[in-house]
């Protein structure tokens, strides 16, 4: 579990493709420092396995599922990725519980300064918008950040001046591809709902049907 708290900006120094997926070396002096092989780290979002260490880098496996839907499918060398470690039970839990299961992608639409902060504004598919809220929380390339403006195939967040020094998103330009993970209890709630909305099973006409009533 994560809770989309950066701990440090790394950078993919190598790439080698496999018929399953893409092994990433990245480097990162802090996070490697600390990695050990079967750690699990979240880049840019996504939950990945520490498969070697050799600081200042660490190498993990993306698979094929991996690839195909989050953006790490298609980043290259020299490209800039979030990176945190996963959570500690003796760690607070800063932002929001993120599991690093990415949802879908989205891409940057605008961004302009508002105030003291960035205004930055996603698109992203419409069920993925069915799980958000104003003011709810959303990770962003594994960034924990509160959703400030909805519609109904976009969604808007509020930037920090540390959270843009300290993050990849300082980077992003208009049509940029980013990981999106919604907010879990979000998920959940929505399916229980659903569940409580559905067309009950055990109907009267299924009861004569199946010899239980005349």
């Amino acid at each position: 579990m994560f809770t989309g708290i950066i701990k440090e900006v790394g950078q993919i120094a190598h790439i080698q493709p496999a018929a399953s997926g893409r092994a990433l070396v990245i480097s990162a002096p802090q996070v490697s420092a600390d990695a050990a092989e079967g750690d699990s780290i979240a880049v840019s979002g996504v939950c990945l396995t520490v498969t070697s260490v050799s600081p200042p880098t660490f190498e993990a496996f993306a698979g094929a599922e991996t690839c195909a839907r989050t953006t790490l499918g298609s980043i290259s060398i020299g490209a800039v990725v979030n990176l945190e470690p996963a959570l500690r039970p003796t760690e607070a839990l800063g932002g929001h519980i993120v599991q690093g299961h990415v949802d879908g992608v989205g891409h940057l639409l605008d961004s302009a300064p508002e105030g003291e902060t960035i205004r930055m504004r996603f698109s992203a598919p419409p069920e993925l918008i069915a799980d958000m809220v104003v003011r709810g929380s959303v990770a962003v390339d594994g960034v924990s950040l509160t959703i400030t403006g909805l519609g109904p195939d976009w969604f808007a967040v509020a930037i920090i001046p540390f959270t843009w020094e300290n993050t990849n998103l300082r980077l992003l330009r208009p049509g940029d591809a980013v990981n999106i993970e919604t907010d879990i209890i979000a998920k959940y709630v929505r399916r229980f709902i659903q569940a409580q909305t559905a067309e009950p099973r055990l109907t009267e006409e299924f009861l004569r049907q199946h010899g239980y009533l005349d």
